[in-house]
């Protein structure tokens, strides 16, 4: 599952991708209760079992979001691990630092610059 290019690249864009959905859902969500908050005022027959049950789906995205964002974390760290290249120097110790405290953006320059400029290396 390592060395297969799908997951690589699902696992190094989807957490960007997904987040970047996520704050578009979330926007998209103020907008549409800013531009429609005097009608929404006025009409008393609102129940609070609507309004919670578009905040679930959002809670339930962002969970999703956060699961993808793990188990990226956990296939790039895995990956780093066992990348022969990285065993010679520190920078197996820094890649690993960055997936633990950047996220995404550091998985996704390790795919661009380990795994795609690499790719005639068996890694």
């Amino acid at each position: 599952m390592l060395q297969n290019k799908f997951w690589q690249a699902f696992f190094a864009l989807a957490p960007i991708i997904t987040l970047f959905l996520a704050i578009s859902f979330y926007l998209g969500a103020l907008i549409y209760f800013f531009s429609h908050m005097h009608e929404l005022e006025n009409h008393a027959d609102v129940s609070a079992a609507a309004i919670l049950g578009n905040i679930s789906v959002f809670i339930i995205f962002i969970f999703i979001v956060f699961l993808i964002a793990m188990g990226s974390l956990v296939f790039y760290i895995v990956h780093a691990v066992q990348n022969p290249n990285l065993k010679e120097n520190n920078l197996l110790i820094v890649w690993i630092l960055l997936f633990v405290f950047i996220g995404g953006i550091s998985q996704l320059l390790y795919w661009i610059i380990e795994i795609l400029n690499k790719r005639n290396n068996t890694v």
